[in-house]
């Protein structure tokens, strides 16, 4: 599986980095960095993955199974 980001459209709210703080983080200026952009998203962080793109109220994030 892997996410699917528009930059974009995210607006900082860090719903995903409370739901999965090794796969999505915000920096000091609201800024998503995404650790598996471009690659699947590994088995032992899939879940919290989906989890953090599913919390995302802007629908920046998507699962891209």
């Amino acid at each position: 599986m892997q996410i699917s980001v528009d930059y974009a459209r995210c607006e900082g709210h860090g719903l995903c980095e409370d739901q999965a703080p090794d796969v999505f983080t915000l920096d000091d200026e609201g800024d998503l960095h995404y650790r598996f952009e471009g690659q699947d998203v590994p088995a032992e962080h899939a879940v919290a993955a989906g989890r953090g793109a599913a919390s995302c109220p802007v629908a920046a994030l998507k699962v891209v199974p």
